[in-house]
C-alpha cells in the first residue's frame, strides 16, 4: 500500500475507445487545481470544517491515514460527510484503499453512492487497474441512479511500473480528471530517497513522465506532498520547481501550505498585462476577420492565446487585478 505521511492529522481528453454511454469529461480547467488537501476519513471534526481553508480540492482519505481498526468507521464518516449540505456544491475527492485490498469494494460503494465527485485510486501500476475501476464505478452509478460518467477518477502513480505506463494510465478512461505522483513508495521502488533539501533530480523523470501523460490526455497533473510543514522555504522551493515544469497543482498535508501554494502559482502583474494584450489582439483580429493575429510585430498562434486565457483565469482565482 502507499504511504502519504500526514503530520497535521497524526493521532475534452482524447481517449481510444470512448464509450458512448459515458458523459464527456468537463474541460480540465473548469475547476481550479492548485491544491488538493488530504483529510483523514477518521477525523470527524475535520470532515465538517476543513472547507474553510480554501483548498481547491479537499480529499477525504480512507487509506494510509486511517488505521486498520478504524477503516469501517472512517468509511461511514466519509459517506455521511459527502451527503452533508456543507459539501453539496463542492467537488469532493476520496482516496479509497487500493484495488488489491479487502477494503476497496466497500470503500467504493460507500463513497460513489454518497455522491463523491472524484475517486483517487492509489498504487496505480497500469491501465487495466483504471479500466477495472471504471467498470466498478459504472455498475454503482447504474445501481444508485447516478448519471453515467459523473464520477471521475484520479490515478495516483507510486511505482516504476506506474511511471513507465503513465500515458496508458492517463488515457485509460473518459472518467480520468487527473494523475498524481506520490513519492514515498516510488522512491523506495527506485532504491533512492525523496530528499527535499537536495536538487530533486531523483523525481525529475517521474515528474516529466506524468506531465507528458497528463498533457496527452488533457487532464490535471499533481505533484507529491511536502511533509515538512514547518519548512516554508523548502516548500516554496519545491513549488517553484513544479511550476516551472508545468504542474497544475500539488497534494498537501497541512492547511498552512494552501496560501503559499496559491500565491506561488498566481501570475505576476506583468504576466497578467501581457495576457490581456494577447487576448485583446486576438479579439480584434477576429472582429476584423483576420486569419493571423499579431502583437508587437510577432505572430500569436492558438497555443499562446490559450496560455493567455489560463493566465487570466489563474489571476481571477488569485485576486490579481490589472
Amino acid at each position: 500500500m502507499s504511504h502519504e505521511p500526514n503530520p497535521l492529522f497524526s493521532g475534452a481528453p482524447r481517449y481510444a475507445g470512448r464509450r458512448a454511454d459515458v458523459a464527456e469529461p468537463e474541460p480540465a480547467e473548469e475547476h481550479p487545481s492548485r491544491s488538493m488537501l488530504f483529510v483523514p476519513g477518521s477525523n470527524a471534526a475535520w470532515l465538517s470544517t476543513v472547507q474553510v481553508y480554501g483548498a481547491d480540492y479537499v480529499m477525504f482519505d480512507l487509506e494510509d491515514s486511517v488505521a486498520v481498526r478504524e477503516k469501517d468507521t472512517a468509511r461511514l464518516l466519509v459517506r455521511e460527510a459527502i451527503k452533508s449540505p456543507i459539501w453539496r456544491d463542492t467537488p469532493v475527492v476520496v482516496r479509497v484503499n487500493g484495488i488489491d485490498t479487502p477494503f476497496f469494494h466497500d470503500d467504493l460503494e460507500a463513497v460513489v453512492s454518497a455522491g463523491a465527485a472524484i475517486i483517487r485510486l492509489p498504487m496505480v501500476r497500469d491501465a487495466q487497474m483504471i479500466h477495472d475501476l471504471d467498470v466498478e464505478i459504472t455498475l454503482l452509478e447504474k445501481k444508485y441512479g447516478i448519471p453515467l460518467g459523473r464520477t471521475k477518477i484520479l490515478a495516483a502513480v507510486e511505482s516504476a511500473s506506474g511511471v513507465v505506463n503513465a500515458v496508458p494510465i492517463a488515457t485509460a478512461s473518459p472518467r480520468m480528471m487527473g494523475i498524481a505522483l506520490a513519492a514515498y513508495d516510488y522512491v523506495m521502488d527506485m532504491h533512492t530517497t525523496h530528499d527535499t533539501a537536495a536538487d530533486e533530480s531523483q523525481l525529475f523523470f517521474a515528474r516529466a513522465a506524468l506531465l507528458h501523460a497528463a498533457r496527452v490526455a488533457k487532464i490535471h497533473c499533481y505533484d507529491v506532498v511536502y511533509t515538512d510543514v514547518n519548512n516554508t522555504e523548502g516548500f516554496l522551493r519545491e513549488v517553484a520547481v513544479i511550476k516551472r515544469l508545468g504542474f497544475d497543482g500539488k497534494s498537501l498535508v497541512n492547511p498552512r501550505q494552501i496560501e503559499p501554494l496559491h500565491n506561488a502559482f498566481a501570475p505576476t502583474q506583468d504576466e497578467v498585462e501581457r495576457a490581456q494584450r494577447v487576448i485583446a489582439a486576438a479579439e480584434e483580429a477576429e472582429a476584423e476577420g483576420h486569419g493571423v493575429v499579431s502583437l508587437d510585430g510577432k505572430m500569436i498562434d492558438a497555443p499562446i492565446i490559450a496560455a493567455a486565457r489560463r493566465t487570466l483565469r489563474l489571476a481571477r482565482l488569485s485576486g490579481v487585478q490589472r
